[in-house]
């Protein structure tokens, strides 16, 4: 009923100019029509012969003590303000309010830069209190301009519009204040937390935690310069309105702010306490923030509407544009996800019985020595297996992993060499920017296999959000030899251009030199346009001719190689247009190309001065790459082999999950003489 009478007087004041006075008035006839309905005896119904004796303005401003004068006075409107001189009056004193709320924070963060100096007894002491000063009294001079501008607006009328878009900013800062308050006591406890845990998980020391503290204060600073801010302009609001909900308001926010710093600190108790038995801690806090997420809604759709004039107000671009943050929020986080979905898979595999080679690694110069057991070495060269890491992806990676056990359990290799993109952390296609869970995944099933294994980088491994390239090197090396046993990836590499380029030596039984395994980084892009492939440049050449050189000298003779990349020089190109014009400058061996989506040999459109350095120095006998997907064609130019691998890829291109022909990989097989053999392993002819 109170709100039947609520709406009653309202619509008679609707076209009165609002005031304090107005507003009192206003107060008074709802509660002295309030005692009258409560004291009304009669047949009917009560409200309607409220609204029979009192269904006029003066009938009501008499019954709560009002003449006819009062009435007059409230109905003059010659000084009201308008909504527009309303909204310039408070957008002056807004920037007012959010310069006050900076300069605050500043000062509470000088005070606390004012302490830890002089704590250490530092000399920056001095200038960090010459800066609090400062904003000290930037401060005072705009918390004068502020109270002076209020008292100006002292006794001010307003019209009805200003008085509806009053009571619309009455509700949003109440809202705000309230909701600001929960969200404060979230991020300071959340950054306390983080603080708690870095300390007892990492044994971090003092000095450490305080830096953290120093950088990471964003997240106390931010939380305060909202609060204060919608504190200020909630009361700057509330002064030219007279709001019914004064008292209950205050309650209010006692509450909110007595059960946020309670919850919260029984949630950091709780993760105190059974911290031992955590393996992820952050898990239990992402917990703790969904409750109490859940907990303010409940509080905003129960027991606010009782403070506001309006709960809920559906502002439609509002939502669209939250709506969509949370969305690009939410889903950058979980691309970006380091996520572990086909490490069941990867536990259940049994390891691949393999020859057991002596592998010796040289701390100075990174180059890792694989000396044979016996007269033949086998390498499985594989390409392009393309993990996603993701959900989305995980169908389509457990099939590129059962494609790469098939063909290792098939030809038992005593290496496995694969040539770039390992990883494929584009969203589009994977749903993933996270190229380190198929890098963590891959070395967990190699491991699992036991057979040792290098690679190269391809286009795509380094186009991740999670790790760049100096990242993903630490982590290659977290991974390699010294900690799993069988990836050869160095811990030194050559100061030349890429992300790693390495001398592997195969030796035979009886310690005498076979083959050198080049593995190239032919890098991904030159930044100059979308696919524009790098190129494996000249210092990684002279890497490269410095290597065969060096050998040749030690082994006095020349010495049998090998070369691995990802990205195909120019040469492959020349070869197979030679190729389809019947030239007999070039020998076909076996495969196709079978690229029909871009060009057919997907190169840099730089050269590269790699084939004409292998030609003149007579050592690399054959060279390997991957990137296009459908080629595996095999043909000898100028004397030296080209090989496309055969792919394994089920994720990177429309449609070729489903096609066959092209998936596969190669056999390469070295005697001890160092003549060697290649034969194509097709997927299909493993599988059936």
């Amino acid at each position: 009923m109170s709100t039947r009478i609520d709406n009653l007087v309202d619509l008679y004041f609707d076209e009165i100019p609002y005031s304090e006075q107005v507003s009192a008035a206003r107060r008074n006839i709802k509660s002295a029509l309030s005692s009258e309905y409560d004291n009304l005896e009669c047949e009917g119904d009560k409200f309607d012969e409220l609204v029979a004796r009192y269904g006029k303005l003066s009938d009501m401003a008499a019954l709560a003590g009002y003449g006819e004068d009062d009435i007059k006075k409230w109905r003059e409107s010659g000084d009201a303000k308008s909504r527009k001189e309303l909204g310039k009056e408070l957008k002056r004193q807004r920037w007012k309010i959010y310069f006050i709320a900076l300069f605050g924070v500043c000062i509470l963060y000088e005070l606390f830069w004012f302490v830890y100096n002089i704590v250490l007894l530092s000399a920056a002491a001095a200038v960090v209190f010459v800066a609090m000063a400062a904003f000290t009294v930037g401060e005072c001079f705009l918390i004068r301009s502020f109270v002076r501008g209020e008292k100006r607006c002292e006794n001010y009328k307003y019209d009805g519009k200003s008085y509806m878009y009053l009571r619309e900013l009455a509700d949003r800062y109440s809202k705000r204040r309230l909701n600001g308050i929960a969200l404060a006591a979230t991020c300071v406890t959340v950054f306390i937390t983080a603080l708690v845990l870095f300390f007892v998980f990492d044994n971090s020391k003092a000095a450490e935690v305080t830096e953290s503290i120093i950088t990471n204060m964003v997240f106390i600073g931010l939380p305060a310069v909202f609060c204060t801010k919608n504190r200020l302009c909630y009361d700057l609001v509330h002064r030219r309105l007279g709001s019914p909900y004064k008292d209950k308001y205050k309650k209010h926010v006692i509450a909110v702010s007595v059960f946020s710093s309670g919850y919260w600190a029984l949630a950091l108790m709780i993760m105190l306490l059974v911290k031992d038995e955590l393996y992820y801690p952050g898990n239990m806090l992402i917990i703790a923030v969904v409750i109490f997420a859940l907990c303010l809604f409940i509080y905003d759709a129960v027991w606010r509407k009782k403070i506001v004039y309006k709960n809920f107000v559906l502002n439609g671009r509002r939502v669209a544009i939250v709506t969509v943050a949370a969305f690009l929020v939410s889903g950058g986080f979980v691309l970006r996800r380091d996520t572990w979905y086909t490490q069941t898979y990867i536990n259940s595999i049994p390891a691949v019985a393999h020859r057991n080679n002596a592998v010796s690694y040289d701390e100075e110069t990174g180059v890792y020595t694989i000396t044979a057991a016996e007269d033949d070495f086998r390498i499985l060269h594989l390409t392009d297996i393309h993990l996603g890491g993701s959900l989305y992806s995980y169908r389509k990676d457990i099939k590129a992993l059962r494609a790469v056990y098939a063909e290792i359990e098939y030809t038992k290799p005593d290496l496995v060499i694969v040539t770039g993109d390992l990883c494929f952390p584009l969203g589009i296609m994977s749903l993933s920017f996270n190229n380190s869970a198929p890098v963590n995944q891959f070395a967990a099933f190699m491991r699992n296999i036991g057979v040792p294994w290098a690679f190269t980088y391809g286009n795509h491994d380094t186009e991740g959000l999670s790790f760049n390239e100096a990242e993903l090197n630490e982590l290659y090396k977290s991974l390699s030899y010294k900690t799993s046993r069988n990836l050869l990836y160095p811990y030194v590499q050559p100061a030349i251009t890429g992300r790693n380029n390495q001398l592997i030596e195969l030796r035979n039984a009886d310690g005498s030199f076979n083959t050198a395994l080049f593995l190239i980084d032919s890098n991904a892009y030159t930044g100059a346009g979308i696919n524009d492939y790098d190129y494996i440049h000249d210092d990684q050449v002279d890497w490269y001719a410095g290597e065969v050189g060096r050998l040749e000298e030690r082994e006095n003779r020349t010495v049998p190689s090998m070369a691995f990349f990802h990205i195909p020089l120019q040469e492959y190109r020349t070869a197979y247009e030679l190729y389809l014009k019947g030239s007999d400058e070039v020998k076909y061996y076996f495969g196709e190309n079978g690229e029909k989506m871009m060009d057919k040999i997907c190169c840099s459109d730089y050269p590269s001065k790699l084939f004409d350095t292998i030609v003149e120095l007579k050592s690399t006998q054959a060279v390997f790459c991957g990137h296009d997907h459908y080629n595996n064609m095999s043909l000898e130019y100028k004397g030296v082999r080209l090989t496309y691998g055969m792919s394994i890829d089920y994720l990177a291109m429309p449609g070729i999950e489903d096609d066959t022909a092209q998936r596969g990989g190669e056999l390469i097989t070295i005697r001890s003489d160092g003549s060697w053999t290649l034969e194509q392993i097709p997927l299909a002819k493993i599988t059936g």
